[in-house]
């Protein structure tokens, strides 16, 4: 898969969310990912393409709506593991230890899980954004103790660096039991 660029404006309002989704889409010669709800009223809009359309269409979007914006980035090279795992499709046919990182922001998930996937070898599992969390979000990835370590320190990090809002919790579970690995799979 080619590395390509993705952007995201998250806001607090489905109606100007709407608009910016359709704006965004019409600056720039970009392909529009995901424009949708989530909770608690919120609205996000991701489009991918190349990284100066996706600048000029996530400009628009901030521009648009202005203090409706939560969040927001332009993430060049994204990993990719990260689509995958957003839209649901992830293989991962077993689990060795399992990380978790937790975040008040969707944008800040997707940060944290390109930061995560490119800083050990890991297999992102899922992006679950804020449906049924109360406007969190929160990646899972698997891999050895030491890489799932490494990864979620990445994606801590990251989230800080690019004011992804706040890292909620985070943990990495070196064996989870046969049961709970089922329940992650099935």
């Amino acid at each position: 898969m080619k590395l390509r660029t993705i952007g995201c404006v998250e806001l607090n309002s489905i109606s100007i969310g709407m608009h910016v989704a359709d704006e965004m889409s019409k600056a720039a010669e970009v392909q529009l990912v995901l424009a949708r709800p989530t909770c608690p009223g919120r609205y996000l809009v991701i489009v991918t393409g190349d990284t100066g359309a996706i600048k000029s269409s996530v400009e628009r979007g901030r521009s648009i709506g202005t203090d409706m914006v939560v969040d927001w980035f332009v993430l060049p090279s994204v990993h990719e593991s990260v689509i995958p795992a957003m839209n649901g499709t992830a293989i991962c046919p077993r689990v060795n230890a399992l990380g978790c990182i937790e975040v008040c922001t969707t944008a800040g998930c997707i940060i944290a899980a390109d930061a995560a996937a490119k800083a050990g070898q890991v297999e992102l599992m899922e992006l679950r954004f804020a449906a049924g969390l109360g406007g969190k979000a929160f990646v899972t990835m698997t891999g050895e103790v030491s890489s799932v370590q490494a990864s979620v320190d990445a994606g801590i990090a990251a989230v800080a660096e690019n004011g992804g809002g706040p890292v909620l919790s985070h943990i990495v579970i070196p064996s989870p039991s046969q049961d709970f690995k089922a329940q992650l799979l099935g």
